[in-house]
């Protein structure tokens, strides 16, 4: 089977058509109140293990207006959010939800703007500022995750960036270290291009001497997260 991915416009009549069925749209569209009532049929769960339902992506932030929706409908249920978060997103966005949500994990995952654009293709200063007045609200209930990719942002400038930054956040002290994992392969089902060079996961070694390194400035740090 091959797809013109290039030429979809997400219509949807291409799985219609497919004769065998081997075609499908993934995900559909919900509003925040259906939504919501999906995520209650795990409240049991929620009570008995004393976690509750964690909004990831992608982005969340880049569907601000919904994302609030959601944090003050499962609030007024007594259900707890987390947000998985890079904290690209305008400072007024980011204000906005701060304080709808019960526990951030906030992604941090090079500190020098140039390599940050490299990499990512966007400046990291509006993460910077978002991080820093998330932490200045509500620095004890973020735990930041440093994702680490062989080669890129494994390095020794990187790491004692990254202390150094994180040093000065108050109320901050949690850290889990991500080992990437390759996800080429994704792509390649999707027929995009994986322009990542990273594909062999961090060594059981390097992600022990960053570990030791962020507890040198008394970070609690956990592999995994």
């Amino acid at each position: 089977m091959v797809v013109n991915h290039s030429a979809c416009d997400v219509c949807a009549l291409c799985v219609e058509a497919c004769p065998s069925g081997a075609l499908s749209i993934a995900g559909r569209e919900v509003d925040a109140e259906e939504l919501v009532r999906e995520i209650e049929r795990d409240v049991l769960l929620f009570d008995n293990s004393g976690g509750g339902v964690t909004f990831s992506g992608g982005e969340p932030l880049f569907q601000p207006a919904f994302l609030k929706e959601l944090l003050i409908l499962c609030r007024s249920r007594g259900i707890r959010t987390a947000l998985e978060t890079s904290g690209v997103a305008p400072v007024r966005t980011f204000e906005s939800i701060i304080d709808c949500v019960d526990l951030f994990l906030f992604d941090l995952k090079l500190l020098d703007d140039e390599d940050h654009k490299k990499y990512t293709g966007v400046s990291n200063s509006v993460i910077k500022k978002n991080l820093r007045t998330l932490a200045e609200r509500r620095g004890k209930d973020v735990i930041l995750r440093f994702p680490v990719i062989t080669g890129i942002n494994d390095t020794e400038k990187n790491v004692e960036e990254f202390q150094g930054f994180v040093r000065g956040l108050r109320g901050i002290s949690e850290v889990d270290l991500l080992p990437y994992h390759d996800v080429s392969e994704k792509y390649r089902r999707l027929g995009l291009c994986y322009k990542m060079n990273a594909h062999a996961a961090p060594s059981a070694e390097k992600l022990s001497h960053i570990k030791k390194k962020l507890e040198e400035i008394g970070l609690k740090v956990k592999i995994g997260g």
